[in-house]
């Protein structure tokens, strides 16, 4: 579905980054499959960002949430009551088998906290110097690349596996880490797709064509993982403790139980999609934004350079010096969130905006409609990171990036910093074009991806 494009040549106060076309008409089953298929947002109908709730039946009942109120009780109030849905288990469970993602209750919660350590805010500081490296060699890719149109989307996916990879492996010499990326890679573009079957809910073991075509790939990057794991347990590490040093380190608090193998990889490789993936989107949409405004994108440059000073690199510590990259970086999350829609499935009856809820209905967080929701954001379709200057004014949970509640993303954190570091690196050395024709198409699978690329041009500054 073609994106809605802003004007060519100079920008007018009307002009609006790129954004999905919603819904404005009913569509029966098979027309949801269709469009779900091509842009899982493309399902979304427009009056969700106008309404606090929207319900219907395709297949099954289901309900779309935007009140706050509302997704406060589904994400925090009553969260055993809305487990994830067999929709999202489905598609996951292979990949990532019961891992924090998907595991629900009383397995969830001994693995979060088994896992928590490993994401406090000094272990995460302590892998900054990772993700500035990375930056850095990024900076080296862009200067051999003069004068050619970048796809910033391609770089910044190399970057952000890059910092994973060396923050998971970085004492494993052996592992290919190419092979890992296009496992991962293959199984989200392949099994991602919603199914028919998924649609109408039939259970779990009638086999996806396209999980089929990618469970070879996935079935050998476990196994790869298992034995990093268990060559990584038989030796002492030293230096500073990477993420697979910390997870073997880890355990309940409450019971002393730790990870086995299979359940050590199945985090670990929901760390590793997770922990590029998202970041890498976060920045490529950031670079998009910075583009798109340039007089932004200026001063984000200036507060850069002003920070970094004649050093070579930033550090953890300069980050809350860098409050307009972090304010970009937060209006791009808004705009386009990773995540852009979540579903749970109601174990129980329950009410929500005056509606009840019966048992086994799919509960919906479309959280691309809730971030450009008319009712709780200004201008909701414009780039404007200024709105980000006092927080005070949002509402908690009318921006879930990352989630909320206690299973808010892990690894918000360790997110944000790479974001910023990285964003502030680029900024500092480079000036980011747009390039006529090829705005990018914001299109979600399984995450909502610049869809062509990102492409730009890039001039050393």
């Amino acid at each position: 579905m073609p994106a809605i494009q802003p004007p060519l040549g100079v920008k007018t106060q009307a002009a609006l980054p790129v954004r999905v076309p919603l819904v404005t008409q009913p569509m029966g089953v098979l027309a949801s499959l269709r469009a779900a298929r091509t842009n899982l947002l493309s399902i979304i109908p427009d009056i969700a960002t106008r309404q606090p709730m929207v319900s219907g039946r395709t297949g099954k009942r289901w309900h779309m949430v935007m009140d706050p109120g509302a997704l406060r009780r589904i994400l925090l109030e009553k969260l055993d009551n809305y487990p994830k849905s067999d929709v999202t288990k489905n598609l996951l469970r292979p990949a990532i088998g019961e891992s924090l993602f998907i595991a629900e209750g009383a397995h969830w919660r001994w693995q979060r906290r088994a896992t928590a350590p490993a994401f406090s805010h000094r272990n995460v500081s302590n892998l900054a110097p990772v993700m500035t490296d990375a930056a850095g060699r990024t900076l080296g890719r862009l200067l051999a690349q003069q004068g050619r149109a970048v796809n910033m989307y391609d770089e910044m996916v190399a970057t952000t596996f890059d910092v994973i990879s060396e923050v998971t492996f970085s004492d494993d010499q052996g592992i290919d880490r190419g092979a890992v990326h296009d496992a991962i890679e293959q199984y989200i573009s392949e099994a991602g797709k919603v199914s028919l079957f998924d649609l109408f809910g039939l259970p779990d073991w009638i086999p996806r064509p396209g999980r089929l075509i990618s469970g070879k790939a996935m079935k050998d990057t476990k196994s790869l993982a298992d034995r990093a794991i268990e060559a990584r347990a038989a030796r002492q590490s030293t230096g500073v403790p990477d993420l697979l040093d910390l997870l073997l380190a880890g355990e309940d608090p409450d019971t002393g139980r730790r990870m086995n193998t299979a359940e050590m990889r199945d985090n670990l490789l929901t760390f590793i999609v997770a922990g590029h993936e998202t970041t890498a989107l976060a920045l490529s949409w950031s670079l998009y934004l910075c583009a798109f405004d340039p007089a932004v994108q200026d001063e984000a440059r200036a507060e850069a350079q002003r920070v970094l000073g004649g050093r070579t690199g930033f550090e953890a510590g300069d980050i809350p010096k860098l409050g307009l990259i972090r304010r970009i970086v937060d209006e791009a999350l808004r705009l386009y969130p990773p995540a852009a829609l979540v579903s749970r499935t109601a174990r129980q009856a329950d009410e929500l905006c005056g509606r009840k809820i019966r048992p086994g209905d799919t509960v919906m967080v479309p959280i691309y409609a809730l971030h450009r929701h008319h009712q709780l954001w200004d201008d909701p379709d414009a780039f404007r990171p200024d709105r980000w200057a006092d927080g005070g004014k949002i509402d908690r949970y009318a921006y879930l990036p990352f989630g909320d509640g206690p299973r808010i993303c892990i690894g918000a954190s360790f997110a944000l910093q790479e974001a910023v570091l990285i964003l502030a690196t680029l900024l500092a050395g480079f000036r980011f074009t747009s390039v006529k024709g090829r705005a990018p198409d914001p299109v979600m699978i399984l995450t909502l991806r610049p869809e062509g690329g990102v492409w730009l041009e890039a001039e050393p500054v």
